[in-house]
């Protein structure tokens, strides 16, 4: 059994040496494999990525900025993992958590995982992205029929063969709603952990923006009436 660990980068290079140092500790009942997509990056992530040697980790680079649905696609389709979980190139989500995460799905409790930010006493969430992602998850819930707390968190886990199976047309961080909303009208069941979460500021490099949030909605109400 294989997890295979898709981060999607762009101008990380500040953490993504720190994230990578992380996951290699991390202790789970199953095989890693690590694969970063670069996403074009100008602050010198290329060059450091250029100059990591393992055989447990695989690196692909976009030759322009496609976004970070773009990034995961490439992850999922070279990833050879019978799970698949998402890891951002930060410090906002602990990889030390990889365990709780899987522990559904190799229980074969569900075929897929989320860390809900929400399920824990998380302190630090900033007003502003803390009301926007509750309020998406609440649509999410009242438009498919479901209760989910946390549509946007990044830790979303899954079965790779379900995963590989959803032709998903996202580029960008639309890729959030998109999958959730195809697997709930599959009917897949979304079980969710609580988990940490350590928040960094736009001034930090935080990338998603007010409009993102707007792309959301509309992505959740279009895939509502369409595959």
């Amino acid at each position: 059994m294989k997890l295979s660990i898709i981060i999607p980068v762009y101008n990380e290079s500040k953490t993504i040496l720190k994230i990578l140092d992380k996951i290699k500790k991390v202790k789970i009942p199953v095989k890693k494999e690590i694969i970063i997509v670069d996403d074009s990056s100008k602050d010198g992530t290329r060059k450091i990525l250029k100059k990591i040697k393992s055989k447990n980790i695989k690196i692909y680079f976009h030759n322009k900025n496609l976004g970070k649905g773009s990034a995961i696609k490439t992850g999922i389709k070279n990833s050879t993992g019978d799970l698949i979980i998402i890891q951002d190139a930060d410090l906002e989500y602990n990889p030390f958590e990889y365990g709780k995460l899987i522990k559904p799905i190799l229980e074969k409790k569900t075929r897929v995982v989320y860390g809900s930010r929400f399920l824990n006493n998380n302190k630090k969430i900033y007003h502003r992205y803390y009301f926007g992602n509750k309020s998406l998850s609440f649509l999410t819930s009242i438009i498919y029929f479901t209760k989910i707390t946390d549509m946007e968190t990044c830790y979303k886990v899954f079965d790779a063969n379900l995963i590989k199976n959803i032709n998903f047309k996202s580029k960008r961080f639309d890729f959030e709603p998109e999958i959730t909303s195809k697997l709930l009208k599959k009917n897949i069941k979304i079980m969710e952990v609580p988990i940490s979460y350590f928040p960094r500021r736009k001034s930090e490099g935080k990338k998603i923006r007010f409009k993102d949030g707007i792309i959301a909605l509309f992505t959740l109400i279009k895939y509502r009436f369409v595959d």
